[in-house]
């Protein structure tokens, strides 16, 4: 598997001197191309800070944060910013929607920070909101909009231009269970059809359980990761079959 997120010896420490107070204490993850990931924890446990850092809506005060190999910590602002706009897509609890633009409005903004034309605009916006089932409602001011439709077109906005990576925080936090089973099942949708890499912020522990993987943080650090134990496993396998394969090999040149 290709890792499209490598993060080591990441700190993040917020105020200075008597106020200071470290959120993020020298985390190391990979994260691979194509996973479902679960980021879980309480309020305060520095999950929100996590994501806000990998997703470079941050900078973080010390380690190392690699996007397909790329140290961002490196870059400068505009590179950041373009990378971030060409290679994530964001769903947030909260909608960040302006209420009076229409639904097409509101799909096309990362488009047009990235500096694309109107016709590209509008066939893309287009796409995905075929994505999520809400082609019907393009010309709808988004105030017009049921909180699961807005959420829709929220994601619509994130898939717009084919993100590598999908960051959703609390995404079914302002719904109800049945709109949130339907948000749920389009966001794992785009995770197993189209192959993105999706990373979940979440309290919920069902909503966790779906993920390929789960890393629980506690007081600013990785107190579990279910994805270092399937890594060990497969280590110890790896490592059993080779003193298989050295076995049965020295058997059959004692043999000969």
């Amino acid at each position: 598997m290709k890792p499209v997120i490598e993060v080591q010896k990441l700190v993040k420490v917020y105020g200075k001197r008597s106020t200071a107070f470290t959120a993020l204490k020298n985390i190391d993850l990979t994260i691979n191309e194509g996973e479902s990931v679960a980021i879980v924890g309480k309020s305060g446990s520095g999950k929100s800070t996590l994501m806000h850092l990998i997703a470079l809506l941050d900078r973080p005060t010390e380690g190392t944060i690699k996007i397909d190999g790329v140290d961002s910590t490196k870059l400068s602002s505009r590179k950041l910013n373009h990378l971030r706009n060409h290679s994530f897509g964001f769903v947030f609890q909260q909608f960040f929607m302006n209420p009076q633009d229409t639904v097409l409005e509101n799909v096309v903004l990362p488009l047009k920070i990235a500096g694309e034309n109107r016709r590209t605009r509008r066939r893309l916006a287009e796409k995905a909101l075929r994505t999520v089932g809400l082609e019907e409602r393009i010309k709808f001011k988004a105030n017009d909009l049921s909180g699961g439709q807005k959420q829709r077109v929220c994601i619509a906005r994130a898939i717009v231009n084919n993100p590598k990576i999908l960051f959703a925080d609390e995404p079914t936090g302002n719904l109800d269970s049945a709109t949130g089973d339907k948000v749920i099942e389009l966001l794992f949708g785009l995770n197993k059809k189209q192959g993105v890499t999706l990373i979940i912020v979440t309290h919920d522990e069902d909503l966790a359980r779906l993920c390929d993987r789960q890393i629980r943080i506690s007081d600013g650090k990785i107190v579990e990761d279910t994805g270092a134990k399937k890594t060990e496993k497969t280590k110890k396998k790896t490592k059993v079959t080779k003193k298989k394969a050295t076995k049965s090999t020295t058997k059959k040149g004692a043999k000969a």
